[in-house]
């Protein structure tokens, strides 16, 4: 196993990375519900945003990629909670431009793409955050996910952090296990019906802990 920094040409794979997380254990994610596309379309428009100028969460400059025998295995975000909003939606509006998407679908995806806020927890303005855990299924069980939590969080103490989060769905057991083992603990979660008759969760959970 090697651990290394996302490189544009992995866009592909951070995509895959993005949409899997996102979904958790069940089977639609934030872009799913956002988009209203087929899964190819979605996984396009997601890989153009890896490797857009306007640096995003999702951006492959802000993930860790753990390779096995030189191929991507797992991957996760690790950069400061301060912005990661707006930042996004920038990122968006720029591929939407370029994909040629019309200013009222644009608005559309802003309308469905909502159905997050009243529920969505991740750390405050002096945390860093690790978001988009994921690893390709045919490479589970390999302790993947411990080491690239390992890495994030050295980078983020290297970066002058003190404190590290991480959110994922109400109820996906196995991230939860995956979260505790790395030292993290509950600090925070939020329920919310329209969000639950969506996506079927009731809502986010926030882990944290010192680095």
């Amino acid at each position: 196993m090697t651990i290394r920094s996302a490189r544009p040409e992995d866009a592909d794979f951070i995509a895959r990375t993005i949409l899997s997380s996102q979904r958790g254990y069940r089977p639609r994610g934030w872009f799913d519900v956002a988009l209203g596309w087929p899964e190819q379309q979605c996984l396009d428009f997601i890989a153009r945003i890896a490797v857009a100028d306007a640096v995003s969460m999702w951006h492959v400059s802000q993930f860790l990629v753990a390779e096995i025998d030189g191929r991507p295995a797992a991957a996760l975000c690790a950069l400061p909670a301060a912005g990661t909003g707006p930042a996004a939606w920038r990122a968006i509006e720029q591929i939407a431009a370029a994909a040629g998407v019309a200013a009222p679908e644009l608005e559309a995806i802003r309308r469905r793409g909502a159905y997050t806020r009243a529920c969505w927890v991740q750390g405050g303005e002096g945390d860093w955050m690790i978001e988009y855990v994921a690893t390709d299924p045919a490479y589970r069980g390999r302790g993947l996910v411990q080491a690239l939590i390992a890495h994030a969080l050295d980078k983020g103490r290297a970066a002058g952090f003190a404190r590290a989060t991480i959110s994922f769905l109400i109820g996906n057991e196995a991230a939860e296990r995956a979260y505790t083992k790395a030292g993290f603990v509950f600090a925070e979660e939020k329920r919310d019906p329209a969000f639950e008759a969506i996506i079927g969760a009731p809502g986010f959970r926030m882990f944290a802990r010192k680095i």
